[in-house]
């Protein structure tokens, strides 16, 4: 039996510096979401890597090559009424432009700002520390840029508030852009 499933999703993706909150906060939007029987994925940026992306590395055009693929997936998915959160570093602009120009109006772009200094002290993966050791090169916000996002839907300030704090902001502006993207009845 064919499940029909109404509808376009959406694509929230969750751009900032490593540390800055991005796995935590997707898998508690997913969970949320799920909750709710809202169907969705989550696309993290590593996980997503070492399945369709094994082969590339950390230079700008790798990553930028790693985050169209990313959001090639997440166009699929989202065109058959899932909400993707992605959670991916996206350090430059020409990506987000490229995945902008990809998803149009089903994408609501969301930078975790973070100050470095927090970054590092959270450091979940130890990658702050392996690069101030020698051992990992092209770091975003260390030895490789991360440019500021100039046109995201949402800037959440996650050095300076709680996940559920976070959380509650991702969800509204949610609300918001899937309460805006419905069809508007006879007035």
């Amino acid at each position: 039996m064919l499940i029909e499933v109404a509808g376009t999703g959406s694509v929230v993706w969750l751009e900032g510096l490593p540390g800055s909150g991005k796995t935590t906060l997707a898998r508690q939007l997913a969970d949320a979401l799920g909750a709710a029987h809202r169907p969705v994925e989550v696309l993290d940026g590593d996980e997503v890597r070492r399945g369709l992306s094994p082969e590339i590395g950390f230079s700008r055009e790798d990553r930028d090559r790693h985050a169209r693929r990313v959001g090639y997936v997440a166009n699929l998915l989202s065109r058959h009424g899932v909400t993707v959160i992605v959670a991916l570093i996206t350090p430059y602009e020409s990506s987000r432009q490229a995945v902008r120009d990809l998803l149009g109006p089903r994408l609501l772009e969301v930078w975790l700002e973070c100050p470095v200094d927090v970054c590092r002290a959270r450091d979940p993966k130890g990658l702050y520390r392996k690069a101030q050791e020698g051992k990992l090169q092209q770091m975003t916000g260390v030895d490789d840029p991360f440019e500021i996002p100039t046109r995201p839907e949402l800037v959440i300030h996650t050095g300076s508030r709680t996940v559920p704090q976070c959380l509650d902001l991702l969800r509204e502006a949610l609300d918001r852009r899937d309460s805006s993207s419905l069809p508007q009845g006879p007035g």
